[in-house]
C-alpha cells in the first residue's frame, strides 16, 4: 500500500523537476541574451580599421590634387653695386678686377621670386582651392595638373583670416574634382590621408590619424584646426586632408616644427568652415561674414560665480558697438551670451566663428544671462566686412557710468587692495582720461592684492560693480557689502583701462 502510494508521487515528482530545470535554463538564456544586447548597445561605435593599402584611394585622388607655383617681382634696395672707394684704392682695384673677370656687377632692378604649394580641384570646370599664403603677393599663378599640364590661374578671391584662397583655370577638358566631406563627423583617432607637393617634389601621399580637433594656434580669429600626425611639410600647404571615403575634411595649412620639417604635428582648416568661405569667394570675390557688434571676453569661474551662473560658459559682453546689430536689439555690456542661433556657446572663442558662419541679414535668437536670469533677444546680423570698411569695429561704447565728473564728494576709500577716489578734473588730467569718463578712479594698488594680480593699475576707472553703475567710493562700498550679504565670494567689476572696457572678478576676502 505504501509502495502504491509512493509510486504515483514519484512519477509526478520527476516531470515537475524537469519542468523546473527547463524553466531555469530558459530564464538563464533570456538573461544572458539581454545582457549581450545591452552590452552591444552600450558599447561605443568602433572606428573603421585601416585598410591594407591606401593605393586604390591614392590612385583615384592624385589627379584631383595640383601643384601651384607663383612668381612675384622683388625690388631690391637700389644703390651702388660696388662700394664707392676712392680712386687709386687697392680695394677699388680688387673689385674692378673681380667684376671684369665675372661679367660685371649685378644690375640693379627687379628680379623674380618663385614659391611652391598645393591645391585641389573642387569643380570640374576648373575651380581650385589653396591657401592664401601660397599665392600671397603673386604676380602670376600657375597650376600644374598631375599629367604635367600647366595652366595659368586667376585668383578669384582670398581670405587671410582663414588662410583660404580660390583659383580658377580654363581647362580644355573636365577636371577630376574631389568631393567635400563633413569635418564635424570626424573623430579623434580616425584615419586620414594628406596629399600635396612637399618641397616641390610633386604629388606625395602620407597617412596618419586625427590627433585632436578644435585646435587654437593663434593663427586667426576663427581658429578651429584639425590636428593630424600625417606627415605634412613645406609645400603641402593648400593640399587636402581626406577621410577614408576620399572626401576632403580639411585643408592642410600649418605645421608645428622647431626644425622646419614634419614632426607629426600638422593643422588643417576644417572643411565645414572652408566651404562657406569658398562659397562667398566664388559668388562675391570676397567673404561676407555675419557681424554681431560686440567685444567679448572669457567667462572665468570667478566671473560666473559673481553673476550667479552655474558654469563658466558662454561669452561675456565687455562692450557694444554704437550702431551695431547687438545694440539695436537691446544687448548691453555685462550680458553673457549662452546661445546663438540655437547653438550653445561652450566657450568665448566659439562665438566669433558661429556668428561669422551665419548669413548676413539673418534674424537669429540670442540667449543671454542678465540680472540672474536668462533672456532672449532677436538680432538681425550685419556684415563684418562692411563694418570694418566703415570703421565701426573700433567705435566701442564707453559703457554705463555717471557720464561726468564727481558731484563734489571728495571721499577716498580703500577696498579690495585698491585706493579709489571720485573723478575730478585734476585726476582726469593726471591720468589722461576722456572728458566723459564716469566712475571712480584707482589711485593706488596694493602689490600683494588680487587686484594687482588681475592687472589693475592706478589710472584705471571702475565703472560698475556687479553690473550697477558707481560714481563715488561710497557706492562702491555699498555694492561690495551687498555682494557679501548675498553670500558671494567674488565681485564683478567693469573697468575702463587703456581706452577700452573689460570685466574682471575680484575675490571679496
Amino acid at each position: 500500500m505504501s509502495r502504491r502510494s509512493n509510486a504515483p508521487s514519484v512519477a509526478r515528482a520527476v516531470p515537475a523537476e524537469a519542468r523546473a530545470r527547463q524553466a531555469m535554463a530558459w530564464l538563464v538564456t533570456v538573461l544572458v541574451t539581454a545582457a549581450v544586447l545591452l552590452t552591444a548597445a552600450a558599447a561605443p561605435a568602433q572606428s573603421r580599421p585601416a585598410p591594407e593599402s591606401f593605393a586604390d584611394m591614392a590612385e583615384r585622388l592624385l589627379p584631383s590634387v595640383v601643384n601651384i607655383s607663383t612668381t612675384q617681382t622683388v625690388d631690391p634696395e637700389r644703390g651702388p653695386s660696388v662700394p664707392n672707394f676712392p680712386e687709386g684704392s687697392p680695394f677699388r682695384d680688387f673689385f674692378d678686377e673681380f667684376f671684369d673677370r665675372h661679367g660685371g656687377p649685378p644690375m640693379p632692378g627687379p628680379r623674380r621670386a618663385t614659391s611652391l604649394g598645393s591645391g585641389f580641384i573642387i569643380e570640374e570646370s576648373g575651380y581650385i582651392v589653396t591657401n592664401t599664403h601660397v599665392i600671397a603677393d603673386a604676380d602670376e599663378v600657375t597650376v600644374t595638373l598631375s599629367d604635367d599640364t600647366a595652366l595659368k590661374a586667376e585668383i578669384v578671391g582670398r581670405d587671410p583670416k582663414t588662410d583660404i584662397a580660390l583659383l580658377k583655370v580654363e581647362p580644355d577638358r573636365a577636371l577630376p574634382a574631389v568631393p567635400w566631406g563633413d569635418s564635424d563627423a570626424s573623430r579623434v583617432g580616425d584615419w586620414v590621408v594628406a596629399i600635396g607637393n612637399p618641397f616641390g617634389l610633386g604629388g606625395s601621399v602620407t597617412a596618419g590619424i586625427i590627433s585632436a580637433r578644435a585646435r587654437n594656434i593663434n593663427a586667426g580669429p576663427y581658429d578651429n584646426f584639425i590636428q593630424t600626425d600625417a606627415s605634412i611639410n613645406r609645400g603641402n600647404s593648400g593640399g587636402p586632408l581626406l577621410n577614408l571615403d576620399g572626401q576632403v575634411i580639411g585643408i592642410n595649412t600649418a605645421i608645428f616644427s622647431p626644425s622646419g620639417g614634419s614632426v607629426g604635428i600638422g593643422f588643417a582648416v576644417p572643411a565645414n568652415l572652408a566651404k562657406q568661405v569658398i562659397s562667398d569667394l566664388k559668388e562675391y570675390g570676397r567673404t561676407r561674414r555675419g557681424w554681431l557688434g560686440v567685444r567679448i571676453q572669457t567667462v572665468t569661474p570667478e566671473i560666473a560665480e559673481s553673476l550667479g551662473l552655474d558654469d563658466a560658459s558662454g561669452a561675456l559682453v565687455a562692450s557694444v558697438n554704437d550702431g551695431g546689430p547687438a545694440k539695436e536689439a537691446g544687448l548691453r555690456a555685462g550680458d553673457v551670451i549662452l546661445r546663438f542661433n540655437d547653438r550653445d556657446i561652450a566657450e568665448m572663442r566659439e562665438l566669433p566663428r558661429i556668428v561669422a558662419e551665419t548669413a548676413v541679414g539673418a534674424s537669429v535668437p540670442v540667449k543671454v544671462w542678465r540680472n540672474g536670469e536668462a533672456q532672449t533677444f532677436d538680432v538681425e546680423l550685419g556684415e563684418l566686412e562692411a563694418a570694418e570698411d566703415q570703421g565701426l569695429l573700433a567705435a566701442e561704447t564707453n559703457g554705463p557710468g555717471n557720464g561726468g565728473r564727481s558731484n563734489g564728494n571728495t571721499g577716498t576709500a580703500d577696498v579690495l587692495g585698491l585706493t579709489i577716489r571720485p573723478l575730478t578734473p585734476d585726476l582726469a588730467s593726471e591720468f589722461d582720461l576722456p572728458e566723459d569718463t564716469g566712475g571712480v578712479v584707482i589711485t593706488d594698488v596694493n602689490a600683494d592684492s588680487d587686484a594687482a594680480a588681475k592687472g589693475l593699475r592706478p589710472g584705471h576707472v571702475i565703472v560698475e560693480v556687479n553690473q550697477e553703475p558707481v560714481g563715488t567710493p561710497a557706492e562702491v562700498r555699498a555694492a561690495l557689502d551687498a555682494a557679501r550679504d548675498s553670500g558671494r565670494s567674488s565681485v564683478l567689476l567693469l573697468v575702463q583701462r587703456n581706452g577700452s572696457m573689460s570685466f574682471l572678478a575680484l575675490k571679496l576676502s
